[in-house]
């Protein structure tokens, strides 16, 4: 094989595994996948028309984003988080998110605040769990979307991810007990961008991020596996 014959077949196994990554993703965020859910790299490769190269090359960017447990000659697994994982990465996302919003308070533009408007309102009167999810994760990250940063962004990306699955319980847990509070926290923070006041949309977004902390503490069987 040539050179680039070879760096072809590269490029190709990496927009493969790529590929491949951008659906596992999807499929774990979504919740199609469990934590601790075994995948089998002979099933995604059937399911994507692919070689076990590509795969195992996907398996190792979600290993890197913390989506993924890979043991050598084991498999793959969904990564799970212990308690201790969980209430480390909340105490960081309650430091880090507060800080990168600030950052976009001056940066946003009136209809993207028209727009984050829109999402509490259709977050308050959704009532499926899964929709409240989508509504949340784009009014969160899009109010961080406007400052370009060299690591926040892409930390706070990564910190959601790792998270989703116990953003659902907790969904789950404050629909259940009907409190009201994260839509308040939620017209709260968009009051505070129409007004500019950065210092109170970091207040209130790093209540937010502390109250489902201590929710779930409240409720240990959610890290149970």
């Amino acid at each position: 094989m040539t050179k680039d014959a070879a760096g072809e077949e590269a490029a190709s196994h990496g927009a493969a595994g790529a590929r491949i990554a951008a659906r596992l993703r999807e499929s774990i965020l979504s919740g199609e996948y469990a934590p601790g859910a075994r995948i089998r790299q002979e099933d995604l490769a059937d399911r994507h028309g692919a070689s076990r190269l590509p795969v195992r090359d996907a398996l190792r960017m979600l290993e890197a984003e913390g989506l993924v447990t890979v043991r050598a000659n084991a498999g793959a697994w969904v990564a799970t988080l212990t308690r201790a994982d969980f209430e480390e990465l909340y105490h960081v996302r309650e430091r880090v998110e507060p800080l990168l919003l600030g950052m976009n308070v001056p940066l946003l533009a009136d209809d993207a605040i028209d727009r984050l408007e829109a999402l509490a309102a259709a977050m308050e009167a959704s009532s499926d769990v899964e929709e409240f999810l989508v509504l949340d994760r784009e009014f969160h990250l899009s109010g961080y979307a406007a400052a370009e940063t060299s690591v926040l962004g892409e930390l706070v990306v990564q910190l959601w991810n790792r998270t989703q699955h116990y953003r659902r319980a907790f969904t789950r847990v404050f629909r259940g007990e009907g409190d009201r509070s994260a839509h308040h926290d939620h017209h709260l923070i968009v009051g505070a961008l129409r007004r500019r006041d950065a210092e109170e949309a970091e207040r209130v977004l790093g209540i937010h991020i502390r109250r489902t902390r201590l929710e779930l503490e409240r409720h240990p069987e959610v890290f149970e596996q």
